[in-house]
């Protein structure tokens, strides 16, 4: 008997362990794995954006959302716009302005571009990410140095 019941608190609490594991797995899935808030669509923010002067302005994208979150400007909205024309505006747009470009990659579905403002006031990454085939996510965290 008292094998039987060891097997079955055994086995609820392997089962349990289980179950954890699972259920955090499908939480960092559900959070995009850490790569910042995706945002498809919503109503245009009436709030100011709070990007450092000289920040490119591509035209189309719709601000949904900006934020601090401490020092750091969190900025998240969309386009209605393929994921490649995006990463190269803000890319070519980034170093019109005399932004530095210390990292860039576009994936299939995803890009970033990381940048520091020129006089190192501040440094930051663009990440999109895509929606469907013609819109795409914007996320940019700004930090000031």
């Amino acid at each position: 008997m008292r094998k039987l019941m060891l097997m079955i608190v055994l086995g609820g609490v392997l089962a349990g362990c289980g179950g954890d594991s699972e259920s955090e797995a499908e939480r960092e899935a559900e959070e995009g794995s850490g790569r910042g808030t995706v945002t498809c669509e919503g109503t245009a923010t009436s709030d100011e954006i709070g990007l450092p002067a000289g920040f490119p302005e591509l035209d189309g994208v719709i601000w949904v959302e900006s934020e601090l979150n401490g020092p750091t400007r969190i900025v998240d909205g969309y386009a209605e716009k393929g994921l490649e024309e995006l990463y190269e505006g803000y890319k070519s747009g980034l170093e019109d302005a005399g932004y530095s470009i210390l990292f860039d990659e576009i994936e299939e579905d995803d890009a970033e571009v990381s940048y520091e403002e020129q006089g190192e006031a501040s440094d930051g990454i663009v990440a999109l990410r895509s929606c469907d085939e013609d819109t795409t996510s914007i996320h940019i965290t700004n930090r000031p140095k």
